[in-house]
């Protein structure tokens, strides 16, 4: 009687143990978490800080008439999904390989149509594997390229001399030969910021001893590894910060500050070994290169302020040549970065450039929304983040660092909290623009 009626309490319990979220794909049973977390993954792979990857996946289980059944963490590395009446939880790894460009829209246009319900849950592995088959090492030739564009670019935006341009322009080439051999090598990854910003401060130095030039530019040393600053990585780790994910944004603004002092002793170094002194009056941020000029001619004049407007397209174009942007995400880029470039020089005589960056940043995340809503393969995820280069002064607060000067760092901080606080002002304006997806 005993064994009957132990049998029998177990069946009662299976039958009032609430059923799993499932979903079956191809005859077989699927757990609806580990499909969240199938897409989560691919999400963080693509460069999304935690706080948007559980944003997004909490608005796909709500659109799939899931509701609170699930509940859902994020980590940098793994996402956890657990059954809320049982506890069972499914927990998948990030794969760890970073997507490009045009990877990172098709999985925000597939974030997008699970939202809007017009992609059903089951869809999901299929997709993910997809856009996955997509993921090779960089091209040699538009990386390399990507990387001289984006150096030259930035040297021009911020007014170095001729010379200093032309010095980027070829050292930047250097830089990105040093990062596609290392990159091949997953031990070597660590200190690809700290060879690079020897070798550019090296050639720098060795360039300006044997010519004789005697003002070296702030951006001459780092225009060359502005691909390596670690901008939307920190501006992440604030925003993650701000949203209350203390462990994910405490651990990624450590490993930025990290990232920081290895390119910081690289500069140390290599101005250590050429004997290389970099003019601390040419420190500015975007809004503030107006008014650098010099009263030099020939390699040493600077650009007139005219160039940098054709500067920022270069630069747009470099950096979707290193991050493996199409076309549409390149034109994108073009108009987002020339817009980002306006705003903060205009609104800087008015608000000063720390309050002009916080500004141009909430206009610019409600501008790259309504650009989603009218092309909605040009996701504001991903055409938002070139415009972290000029709008994140991490090459400033990167040679601050590096000299060690606390008044001088603290403008690139104040700088970073502003972008944060203008980000997040933009993404919380409430129901402006309704984002459309695709159906296929």
């Amino acid at each position: 009687m005993v064994g009957i009626g132990s049998a029998l309490t177990n069946l009662r319990d299976a039958l009032r143990r609430p059923e799993a979220h499932v979903e079956v794909i191809d005859g077989e049973t699927v757990p609806v978490g580990m499909l969240l977390g199938t897409l989560g993954a691919l999400l963080l792979d693509a460069g999304s800080s935690v706080t948007d990857v559980r944003s997004a996946l909490e608005k796909a289980r709500d659109s799939a008439g899931v509701g609170d059944g699930l509940a859902i963490g994020v980590l940098p590395a793994l996402v956890i999904v657990s059954e809320t009446a049982t506890g069972a939880a499914t927990i998948v790894n990030a794969e760890g390989i970073e997507l490009s460009f045009r990877q990172s829209a098709r999985a925000n246009r597939l974030v997008l149509g699970l939202e809007r319900g017009a992609i059903a849950l089951a869809e999901i592995p299929a997709r993910v594997r997809s856009i996955r088959q997509g993921t090779r090492p960089p091209a040699p030739v538009p990386w390399v390229l990507g990387n001289a564009l984006t150096s030259a670019g930035l040297a021009v935006v911020f007014r170095c001399p001729w010379w200093a341009v032309l010095l980027a322009l070829v050292v930047g080439a250097l830089v990105g030969v040093i990062g596609l051999l290392l990159r091949r090598f997953r031990e070597a990854v660590a200190v690809v910021p700290f060879l690079a910003a020897f070798c550019s401060t090296a050639v720098v130095g060795l360039v300006a001893a044997g010519t004789g030039f005697d003002h070296v530019p702030l951006y001459a040393v780092c225009a060359p590894v502005a691909v390596f600053v670690p901008g939307a990585l920190i501006t992440n780790a604030l925003l993650e910060l701000t949203a209350a994910d203390i462990v994910t944004g405490s651990a990624r603004l450590m490993q930025g500050l990290i990232m920081l002092g290895f390119m910081a002793a690289g500069i140390a170094a290599g101005s250590a070994v050429t004997g290389l002194r970099v003019d601390p009056t040419s420190a500015a941020l975007v809004g503030e290169v107006a008014g650098i000029g010099t009263d030099r001619a020939g390699w040493e004049a600077v650009p007139a302020l005219w160039a940098s407007w054709v500067a920022v397209v270069v630069l747009a174009t470099g950096i979707s040549l290193v991050f493996g942007s199409g076309w549409r995400l390149t034109a994108a880029s073009v108009v987002v970065m020339v817009t980002a470039y306006a705003l903060v020089s205009w609104l800087t005589p008015f608000s000063g450039s720390v309050v002009a960056t916080g500004l141009a940043a909430a206009l610019l995340f409600v501008a790259t929304r309504v650009l989603e809503r009218i092309v909605p393969v040009v996701p504001a995820t991903v055409s938002f983040r070139p415009a972290f280069l000029l709008l994140v002064p991490g090459t400033v607060g990167l040679v601050a660092v590096a000299t060690f000067d606390a008044a001088a760092l603290a403008t690139p901080l104040a700088t970073f909290v502003s972008l944060c606080v203008g980000t997040k002002i933009g993404g919380l304006l409430p129901g402006l623009f309704a984002r459309s997806a695709p159906t296929s």
